[in-house]
């Protein structure tokens, strides 16, 4: 792998690996990792809440039920989870944003949220 293949963070750092329990990422590789098939641009290394699990069930995508058939555990608080980013900023607007490990936070996510705003949140 070139230095121009590596995954970056938004420091600008190589890319730390977010969570491998529960295992997660688009790619199911503990990255926060993004790639033309993910559309949801899951790019925030977020450690989950009560409050923001709460948030995102009503929002529309329940994150604490298993789907096995998707190799998804479920998800409780304290768990590091890759978020798409565009919900992390919804939930920054309606107040219930987790904290992020910006380390494990791909660089592609200053797209959607200055690094000022995710430097508020780092874990």
């Amino acid at each position: 792998m070139t230095q121009a293949e590596i995954a970056r963070n938004v420091l600008g750092e190589p890319l730390v690996a977010c969570s491998f329990n529960p295992l997660t990422g688009f790619y199911r590789d503990g990255c926060c990792k993004t790639g033309p098939d993910d559309l949801g641009s899951h790019l925030v290394c977020a450690i989950m809440t009560d409050e923001f699990l709460g948030f995102s069930k009503q929002a529309g995508n329940d994150l604490s039920t298993p789907m096995p058939q998707w190799r998804f555990p479920g998800l409780v608080a304290g768990d590091q989870w890759c978020l798409c980013v565009d919900r992390w900023k919804e939930a920054f607007y309606a107040g219930f944003a987790p904290k992020l490990k910006l380390e494990s936070t791909h660089i592609n996510a200053l797209s959607v949220v200055e690094l000022d705003i995710l430097k508020l949140y780092a874990a």
